[in-house]
């Protein structure tokens, strides 16, 4: 046979006999099982503390009041005060607008002439009545004298009264020739100029008082269990008004007034469940701190401060498993479901009345399977909640 043909051969031969020899002589693999190894998971570590309950919301700022100027006469406008402008301010009593007074000034003057003339009738009828009962006495005056006498009495003391509300309505319209400020206030808009005749009803403008502004705040009628407010009371203001923090950017900053919650609106909205509140802020023109005014139409977002609690415990929502259970980590790193009382829930946080106590580590990662007593690694960074100042509780 060719040795070039058995050379292949004897590689082959010798290449399955090297095999089996490391085969035979080769040492058995040992099989183990994987390693598993527990999740690492973050916790924060409860802190009961104090704190006062709050609900935010938002509203738009109204006049508490506004009224129409309506002249009460007609005639033509002769006088406007400067302050009578769009955003014009001005005082209680002051005059914003005069009306010509000449056809005024001849009806008082035409009242006075009635009232004199009535006066004058009533005297001759009062002098007439006195002879004919003294006639009488003597019997020297029919009874239909006497009668004539006495009807002239009556309809000239009649006369009298007329002339003198004829008078008194006279000098009235004299007197509302001249608009004045009701009360302490700003111009929202005007339509009336100088030489413009007006008609007694039309209205020339809208003022609005700078006294107080208020602001109507909706809120969920669910949200009401969290705030000290009466709902059911028939005083024009609540006894006990809530606090209120409005804010707002104006001018590229922000911020702050303080006022009170005064009333509730009478109706429960059916649709979205909400009640209005009603806040009002005082002097809100006052210039303190480089405030800008809280002005009517400003957009402001409210906080309304409600009732104290205590010993309650924060947590991110996320850490809420299911409706009313979280997850504890015990001392020997396991989990542990925990049942709690929860006291409010909102997007981002859930406030525990109890069910945790001082110290325990809360899990607040998100573990999709994750069974009571399951072995975790908890991270060495875990977050805390800083309990806030601690209020004396009531007694």
């Amino acid at each position: 046979m060719n040795k070039r043909k058995l050379a292949p051969i004897v590689v082959i031969v010798s290449g399955l006999s090297l095999a089996f020899l490391i085969f035979i002589t080769g040492s058995e693999v040992e099989q183990q099982s994987p390693e598993t190894t527990p999740p690492l998971v973050r916790t924060m570590v409860a802190a009961p503390k104090s704190m006062r309950l709050s609900v935010s919301t938002h509203g738009t700022v109204v006049p508490r009041t506004e009224s129409e100027l309506i002249p009460e006469v007609s005639g033509r406008v002769i006088w406007v005060a400067p302050s009578l402008v769009s955003g014009g301010f001005f005082s209680q009593g002051d005059p914003l607008l005069r009306i010509e007074t000449l056809d005024y000034e001849v009806a008082v003057e035409q009242g006075r002439a009635r009232l004199a003339r009535a006066e004058s009738d009533l005297a001759n009828a009062r002098v007439a009545h006195a002879r004919q009962l003294d006639l009488a006495k003597n019997q020297a005056s029919s009874e239909a004298n006497r009668d004539n006498a006495i009807n002239r009495l009556r309809v000239t003391e009649a006369a009298k009264r007329e002339a003198v509300a004829s008078l008194g309505k006279a000098k009235r319209d004299l007197l509302r020739t001249e608009i004045s400020a009701p009360y302490d206030g700003r111009v929202r808009s005007e339509h009336v100029d100088v030489g413009q005749f007006v008609n007694r009803g039309t209205a020339m403008g809208t003022i609005y008082a700078v006294d107080f502004v208020e602001v109507r705040l909706p809120v969920q009628d669910e949200e009401l269990a969290y705030l000290n407010i009466e709902m059911f009371h028939q005083r024009e203001t609540l006894s006990n008004p809530a606090p209120v923090i409005l804010r707002a950017r104006f001018a590229g900053r922000e911020h702050e007034w303080h006022g009170t919650v005064v009333r509730t609106e009478g109706e429960l909205d059916p649709r979205t469940r909400m009640v209005n509140l009603v806040a009002r802020v005082a002097d809100p023109y006052a210039n303190t701190h480089n405030r800008p005014p809280l002005s009517i139409g400003l957009f402001v977002d409210a906080e309304i401060l409600g009732a104290m609690v205590y010993d309650v415990v924060v947590i991110p929502r996320a850490a809420l498993r299911g409706k009313d259970q979280v997850m504890i980590v015990d001392a020997d790193e396991r989990l542990r479901y925990r049942q709690v009382e929860v006291l409010r829930l909102d997007r981002n946080e859930v406030l525990i009345q109890s069910g945790l106590r001082k110290g325990e580590r809360v899990c607040i990662s998100a573990i999709e399977t994750a069974m009571d007593g399951m072995l975790v690694r908890v991270r060495d960074d875990m977050p805390t909640v800083a309990a806030s100042t601690p209020l004396d509780k009531p007694s």
